[in-house]
C-alpha cells in the first residue's frame, strides 16, 4: 500500500493532469448515457398513456388520422437489419480471413487503408449513390415496380457494416496464438483446413463481437435508409415484403420529428421510438462488450 502511494504521490503534475482528465471523461460518458436516458424517458413514456398498447402495435402509422401503430416501423427496421447483416457477415469475415492469414504483405497494405476509408465515407453519400446507380439498376435487373425498397436499403446497410465487421473480426483473428496455426499444421492440416478448423474458431468469440457490433451499426443508421426504402410505413407480409418500400425507425424520427408539434402525442409517440432504439442499441452493445471480454479473459488464460 505504501509502495503504490509513493509511486502514485511521485506522478509528474502533467501525468496527474492527464490521468485525472481521463478518468473525468470516463465518468462523464456514464453520466451523459444516463442523462440520454432520463430524457428520452420523461419524453417518450406518456405515449404509454396517451395511445392504447393495442394502438401502438396495429398495423397502421398515421399520425393525422391518429394511427400511432410502431409496429410497421419496427418490422422494417427488423427485416432491413437482418438482411443486410445476412449480406455483409460473409463477405465481412471472409475479407477478414483473406486479409489476416492469405494476402500477401504488400496487399495487406492496401486492403486495409481501403476498408478504413470505406468506413469513413458519410452514409448521406452512400444514399446520394444508392439513388443514382443502385436503385435504377435494381429497378430495371429485377423488373421491380420502384427501386426504393427494402432490398435496397439492406444493399446499402451491407456495405455500411462491412468495414466494422472487417476490422473487428480481423483484429481476433491476428490475436489467435501463432502455436495453434504450428500445430495444426504439425498434424498434417492444410492451409485451409487450418484456417476454418483452428485460426477461426478460436476467434469465435471476437466473430461474434463484429456481428453485434455490425448490427448496432446497421440499426442506428439513418440517412442512407431514408434515401432510398421509400419511405412507406407498411407493415412487412410475404415473401416479396423485402422488395417493396418500406420505412424504418431511424427514418420516421429524422423525417417527421421537425415537424411535429411539441408535446402532442405524435411528439411523445417519436421519443417513444428513440426509446426503443436506444434500448436495442444498448442490448446489442452490451452483448458485444460481454463477447469481447470473455475472449480477452480466454486469451490471458491461454497466455499465462
Amino acid at each position: 500500500m505504501n509502495t503504490t502511494f509513493q509511486k502514485s504521490s511521485a506522478l509528474p503534475a502533467s501525468e496527474w493532469i492527464i490521468t485525472r482528465l481521463i478518468q473525468i471523461s470516463g465518468y462523464l460518458s456514464i453520466v451523459f448515457v444516463g442523462l440520454i436516458s432520463i430524457f428520452l424517458i420523461s419524453e417518450g413514456s406518456p405515449a404509454l398513456v396517451e395511445v392504447p398498447f393495442s394502438s401502438l402495435f396495429g398495423e397502421r402509422w398515421y399520425p393525422i388520422e391518429g394511427y400511432y401503430s410502431i409496429w410497421p416501423l419496427l418490422s422494417g427496421s427488423l427485416l432491413i437489419t437482418v438482411s443486410a447483416i445476412l449480406l455483409a457477415l460473409p463477405l465481412g469475415i471472409g475479407t477478414a480471413v483473406y486479409i489476416s492469414e492469405i494476402a500477401p504483405q504488400w496487399i495487406k497494405e492496401i486492403l486495409k487503408p481501403l476498408v478504413e476509408l470505406l468506413a469513413g465515407l458519410p452514409s448521406v453519400v452512400l444514399g446520394f449513390i444508392g439513388i443514382l446507380v443502385l436503385v435504377p439498376f435494381l429497378r430495371r435487373a429485377l423488373d421491380l415496380p420502384t427501386g426504393l425498397s427494402g432490398f435496397t436499403g439492406a444493399l446499402l446497410l451491407g456495405w455500411i457494416a462491412i468495414p466494422t465487421i472487417v476490422s473487428i473480426a480481423e483484429d481476433a483473428l491476428n490475436n489467435v496464438p501463432a502455436s495453434y496455426r504450428q500445430a495444426a499444421l504439425a498434424l498434417g492440416a492444410t492451409r485451409w483446413q487450418t484456417i476454418w478448423g483452428v485460426t477461426v474458431p478460436a476467434a469465435r468469440s471476437g466473430i461474434l463481437t463484429a456481428l453485434m457490433l455490425g448490427i448496432g451499426r446497421t440499426l442506428g443508421e439513418t440517412m442512407a435508409v431514408m434515401m432510398v426504402t421509400g419511405n412507406a410505413p407498411v407493415l412487412p407480409s410475404g415473401l416479396n415484403a423485402l422488395f417493396q418500400p418500406l420505412r424504418t425507425m431511424t427514418a420516421t424520427i429524422a423525417s417527421e420529428m421537425g415537424e411535429v408539434a411539441k408535446g402532442s402525442t405524435h411528439y411523445h409517440v417519436l421519443f417513444l421510438i428513440g426509446m426503443a432504439l436506444f434500448i436495442f442499441s444498448l442490448t446489442v452493445n452490451a452483448i458485444a462488450f460481454t463477447l469481447s471480454n470473455r475472449r480477452k479473459k480466454r486469451a490471458e488464460r491461454l497466455l499465462s
